[in-house]
């Protein structure tokens, strides 16, 4: 791990204080503690598996590694509102609300992810359980909850399932997001999910039930 002392970069929020032991990249971000490392940096498109078991055995923050309390929040998108289901375990909310708000993949629109022969030969990709939807949503949901399951994949991997939400936000562009924004992140992100339930009996009928139930926490 690369121990180097870095300050973060200016335009960023003030660290909650609960991320302000995290390391700092050479470009100024800091680094989640679920990131993997890689010969001694920050890989940031993945997570190292034993922090993902750690997080479920010993309740421990996504973000910031320190154990969690009753109410906990997930940073997803909008599709993952709609199907419940998160490939990451929760955070604090403060965290996550940093997270949403300053992380450049989470608050610009614009970011995509780039997968390369590093992530290939690391064999990182592996880490991902379920069906990913590897696109940009543009909006960040915060589903705030006090429940969440820990559900198989079916492919020998592990998913969350996350409980009735107690509050949920939605960030776009380190701001909140308008209701245009929201829309379009949906019906641009439908088609896929869509797709994955068409392979199932009945999966078409149960998403639209699904999405039914999601509208109805739309601002």
């Amino acid at each position: 791990m690369d121990t180097h002392i870095n300050q973060p970069r200016p335009e960023l929020e003030p660290l909650p204080e609960r991320m302000q032991g995290l390391p700092i990249d050479d470009r100024g971000y800091p680094v989640p503690w679920f990131v993997a490392w890689v010969d001694g940096k920050p890989e940031f498109r993945a997570m190292d598996g034993a922090k993902f078991r750690a997080a479920i055995r010993e309740r421990r923050c996504w973000v910031c590694g320190q154990r969690r309390g009753v109410y906990v929040c997930f940073v997803v998108g909008p599709m993952c509102g709609i199907n419940r289901i998160s490939s990451e375990p929760p955070s604090h909310a403060e965290c996550a609300r940093w997270s949403a708000r300053n992380c450049p993949f989470l608050s610009n629109p614009h970011m995509v992810r780039r997968e390369d022969e590093v992530l290939d030969n690391a064999n990182l990709q592996e880490n991902s359980a379920g069906v990913a939807l590897t696109r940009n949503p543009g909006v960040s949901l915060l589903w705030h909850t006090r429940t969440f399951d820990v559900i198989p994949d079916g492919r020998g991997k592990t998913l969350i399932l996350m409980g009735d939400p107690e509050e949920i936000e939605f960030w776009c562009k380190g701001r909140l997001a308008t209701r245009a924004e929201i829309d379009e992140s949906i019906r641009t992100g439908l088609p896929a999910l869509q797709a994955v339930a068409a392979l199932e009996k009945g999966g078409l009928e149960a998403l639209q039930e699904q999405k039914a139930l999601f509208e109805r926490y739309l601002p």
